[in-house]
This record gives structure tokens, C-alpha cells and sequence, in this order.
């Protein structure tokens, strides 16, 4: 249990992987001037040493905060993915130490449609092959396996954020568009959701995962999804590595079943730049391979930089939660005049009844209180009179099953 209660200056923020500028902007604006800035990534050694006196923390894709480097962590309070996923992050060990977890689910929405988009009609014309023949000295001027995009049929798997508004993109081609989703979602425009994955593999021309990383998604595109696809239809993965076994996607290109593919995420990336990349679809001329580049736009990097940075500072003024990954979610407008008291604690009954009761026999008087719990853990957000307000961090810290308490001013 820690009492973290402290002023802005205090407050130390760590931000690696060379997140947007604006986010250090943001944060120095709302007065968090204690920032450390790294362009890259760390291993788990260098940021197990990095992040003993870090509040905050922020990353990409690239850095992992694993068990071990939150056992290092004394004063975490928050961690932040300037990214889409947060598969990186132990969330279930992050969320029993009392630390919430924020992303930018939506901020890269636009990027990754519009990548996908323009490599559906890249494939289609059959470029990479074309542009690495002339590369090469070669010239293959024929319209021999070149298509259009209107009137063919995109297969969208996962009609979530993403898949929808590539779905609204493709329709404006003149493409058919149909889906696949574990649960039924309205469609946009003339989308039409399919019943069953083998359904939309053997209907659609153009085959796009847009998928989360969980276990029910590995592998689940491998020799026999690849084998129920049309003959001659090309596949796309800006989702999850994870998702696809590469080397039967290589086996159905080799095969000439698949007719080209694009793949911006890999089960083992490189970890930096200067490292090598491997897998069996370099040697595939109509093959687009993009280094987990989907949402790396400066568009899309600003507006995640300035979501993510607009979260921590919502929870360190005001204990806010809202769009918290592993975390329960409160918000509650500030009280003029009072102190605001954060208490999260394991979800047992009687927690509640035992700080009221421990208030009441104090004569603290609570103006306002917004408690949420889930199946771990219950978080509490509760204003008191000012000159109350350390005799409560006091009492609460008491409490059976209390994990960390803070007090904002």
C-alpha cells in the first residue's frame, strides 16, 4: 500500500518510444513540467531500473511492463499506450497493484483503414510484383491478373472501429462489402454481416483482419481458413501477429491459391530499427510487408498523444478512470472547497460500510462518493471537507483489503 499524495512539480512522468510531442505539451500545460523523454524503447532489465521513482508511464508497442517490472514499480499510479493495444501491459497485475491502464482506442482509426484501403487496390492492380520487376530492369506491361476494385467483395473479420470505417471506405469504391464478427453489429451503409468465418472466406475477393490479440484469435487464420479462400483472392493483416500462421500463408502463396497479401504486424518483431526482420514472406515479390506502420501517421501519432496525455492528467487532478483498460470507472466533477480522496481496495464486502463507519465515528463529512468495483478490485472516489482531509488518508489507509489511497488538493 502506498500513500502517493504530491504536488505537480513532484509528479514524475516517464514517456518512451519517442511518443508525440504534444503529449509533453499537454502535460506542461496542465502543470506536469517533471517529464523524461526517451525516443526509444527499453528492454525489461533497463526499465525495471528506469521506473523505481516514475508516477507515470508512457509507451508504445514496443516496450513490455510485465510483472517483474511492476514489482520495481513503487510509485507507479498510471500507465498509458500511446497506441491501439495493450496487450504489453500485465494488465491484470497492474490493475491488483491499484494502477489503471489508458490507451487511445480510436485515435488511429482513419490510418489503418486508409493503409488497408490502398493496399486492397494495390494488390488488386497486382503492383509490388510489377514494381519490383522494374526494379529489377524487367517490364511486364499487361493487363494479364490487374483488377478493379469496384464491384469486388471485401471480407472485413472483427467489424469493429476499424473494420467499419474501412467498410464506409471501400463501399465508396463501389466495393460489396460483407463482415464477420463474434456478435451481431448493425452495418454501415450496404455492409452485410455473414454468419460464420468459412462463409465470408469463401465469398470475398479481399480477406482483412481487424481482430484484438486474445486467445480465441490465435492462429485462427491458418492452412485450412487459407484453403476455404477463393483461388486467386488476396489477404490483409493490420490487426494482431498473432492471428495468422505465416508459414501457411507462405505455403498458399507459394502455391499460387493466394494471389498476393499484405502484412503490417508479425508474431516477432524486431526490436529496434538496426535489427534484423525475418520471416518466410520476404522472398514474396507480391507480398507489401510494412513495419508495424498501420497507425504511424502524424495525424494519427498527434491524436493519440494528445488522448492518452489528456487521461493522465484527468486521473492525477481528479481521479477520473473513465476508458480505463483493467479499471474500474469513475468520474465525478470536482467540489469546490474539498479535498478528494482516491481508495482502491479488493472487491470483499464490506469496505464501504467500514469507511463509512470509521467517517462517522471521526465526524468526517463526505460531500460527495462514487464507488465501482469489479471482479478484482473496487475503486472509491470521495470528497471531503479540506481540514479533514489527512485524518481520512489516515483511516483509510487502515482499512482491511486497501490497496493504495491518494489524496488530491
Amino acid at each position: 500500500m502506498h500513500q502517493l499524495s504530491l504536488h505537480k512539480e513532484k509528479i514524475r512522468f516517464l514517456l518512451l518510444e519517442g511518443v508525440h510531442n504534444n503529449a509533453l505539451e499537454l502535460l506542461s500545460s496542465n502543470g506536469y513540467k517533471n517529464v523524461e523523454y526517451l525516443r526509444t524503447g527499453l528492454d525489461e532489465d533497463a526499465l525495471v531500473e528506469k521506473i523505481k521513482d516514475v508516477h507515470f508511464v508512457g509507451i508504445r508497442s514496443r516496450t513490455k511492463i510485465t510483472e517483474r517490472v511492476l514489482g520495481a514499480a513503487n510509485k507507479l499510479i498510471g500507465i498509458g499506450c500511446f497506441c491501439i493495444g495493450t496487450n504489453q501491459v500485465d494488465l491484470r497485475c497492474a490493475m491488483a497493484r491499484g494502477i489503471p491502464v489508458f490507451n487511445a482506442p480510436y485515435s488511429n482509426t482513419r490510418s489503418v483503414a486508409e493503409l488497408v484501403l490502398a493496399e486492397t487496390i494495390l494488390l488488386l492492380r497486382g503492383i509490388p510484383e510489377k514494381n519490383s520487376l522494374v526494379h529489377r530492369g524487367g517490364w511486364s506491361k499487361s493487363a494479364e491478373g490487374s483488377f478493379e476494385a469496384r464491384g469486388k467483395t471485401l471480407g472485413i473479420v472483427g467489424y469493429g472501429n476499424i473494420g467499419s470505417q474501412l467498410s464506409v471506405l471501400a463501399e465508396s469504391l463501389g466495393m460489396h462489402v460483407i463482415y464477420f464478427d463474434v456478435v451481431t453489429k448493425l452495418p454501415i451503409g450496404n455492409a452485410r454481416q455473414v454468419n460464420t468465418l468459412d462463409e465470408l472466406l469463401g465469398q470475398a475477393d479481399v480477406v482483412t483482419l481487424h481482430v484484438p490479440e486474445i486467445d480465441s484469435t490465435k492462429n485462427m487464420i491458418g492452412a485450412k481458413q487459407f484453403a476455404r479462400m477463393k483461388s486467386g483472392s488476396i489477404f490483409i493483416n493490420a490487426a494482431r501477429g498473432t492471428c495468422v500462421d505465416l508459414d501457411s500463408l507462405a505455403a498458399a502463396l507459394e502455391s499460387k491459391h493466394i494471389g498476393g497479401a499484405a502484412v503490417d504486424v508479425f508474431p516477432k518483431e524486431p526490436k529496434a530499427n538496426d535489427e534484423e526482420f525475418l520471416s518466410p514472406l520476404r522472398k514474396f515479390d507480391n507480398v507489401i510487408l510494412t513495419p508495424h506502420i498501420g497507425g504511424s501517421t502524424l495525424e494519427a501519432q498527434a491524436n493519440i498523444g494528445l488522448e492518452v496525455a489528456e487521461k493522465f492528467a484527468r486521473y492525477s487532478d481528479t481521479g477520473s478512470t473513465l476508458s480505463a483498460v483493467n479499471f474500474p470507472e469513475v468520474a465525478v466533477p470536482p467540489l469546490a472547497g474539498k479535498h478528494r480522496l482516491l481508495h482502491i481496495h479488493k472487491n470483499v464486502p464490506g469496505v464501504l460500510s467500514a469507511i463509512n463507519g470509521i467517517f462517522s465515528e471521526n465526524k468526517i463529512n463526505i460531500s460527495s462518493q462514487s464507488l465501482m468495483t469489479n471482479d478484482m478490485i473496487g475503486y472509491l472516489v470521495m470528497d471531503v471537507d479540506a481540514d479533514c482531509s489527512m485524518l481520512a488518508l489516515k483511516k483509510l489507509r487502515d482499512v482491511d483489503g486497501t490497496i493504495r489511497t491518494r489524496v488530491l488538493y
